[in-house]
């Protein structure tokens, strides 16, 4: 397992390292019962159980504008995103064999995509991974929150948890593209988390805990520069 953490390393312990691994997440509503820093929370906790890497402190900041009707969403948008993450892979790739970013916010995706397309044009061996569960519903629901249960049982309010817009988000998209979440959930929950549950989170996290080491240990990137 991945015990090393970059912000506590000392140069020559770090010199020549073969993988670094950096989650990005975001600082967004998670509907009334979960922390702002849930993506952020999953994407590290998925990082450290990659084994023989280097876990980076988070890139806690996406590009997450479709939640910013709530207060504490913090976006620093696609285009500031996209350059803290070519320059990012630019200077580790000097020292580190090869880089991957763990996602934990799927608005992260396109920006991830271009600038890992980016870099690897340029010769860098970067790649990213995405934190996401088959059958998951889209945000604040079951599925975060059973994973939050599991991971980070104390901050989890369930005593606020409260249904949202359970939608197919394939039909919400339209209308959270144009207006945001707010205009079809004011409650910032796509889905249901009331019957969230810390053995279901635990699956689903070791789900994504295998994913992402084998995706490591295979290191077969699609065209669009994806290990899954």
């Amino acid at each position: 397992m991945a015990t090393d953490s970059l912000g506590t390393q000392y140069w020559p312990d770090v010199d020549g390292a073969r993988t670094l691994v950096v989650p990005v997440g975001s600082i967004e509503q998670h509907g009334p019962h979960l922390p702002l820093d849930t993506d952020t929370r999953i994407a590290t906790a998925v990082a450290y159980t990659i084994d023989d890497a280097v876990v980076a402190p988070a890139i806690a900041y996406g590009s997450s504008g479709e939640h910013e009707g709530f207060p504490g969403t913090v976006s620093i948008g696609a285009a500031a995103l996209e350059t803290v993450l070519v320059e990012y892979g630019r200077s580790a790739c000097r020292w580190a064999e090869r880089v991957v970013f763990v996602n934990g916010h799927g608005g992260n995706g396109p920006t991830l995509r271009s600038a890992v397309l980016l870099l690897r044009y340029e010769g860098r061996d970067v790649v990213w991974f995405p934190c996401a569960v088959p059958g998951a519903d889209a945000h604040a629901g079951r599925t975060e929150t059973s994973m939050l249960l599991h991971l980070s049982p104390e901050v989890v309010d369930m005593g606020k948890a409260e249904v949202g817009n359970v939608t197919d988000i394939a039909a919400l998209l339209p209308a959270l593209r144009a207006d945001g979440v707010a205009s079809i959930a004011a409650n910032g929950v796509l889905g249901d988390p009331s019957g969230a549950d810390p053995e279901e989170g635990r699956r689903a996290f070791e789900l994504l805990r295998t994913r992402a080491g084998d995706a490591v240990r295979r290191w077969s990137p699609s065209e669009h520069g994806v290990i899954a």
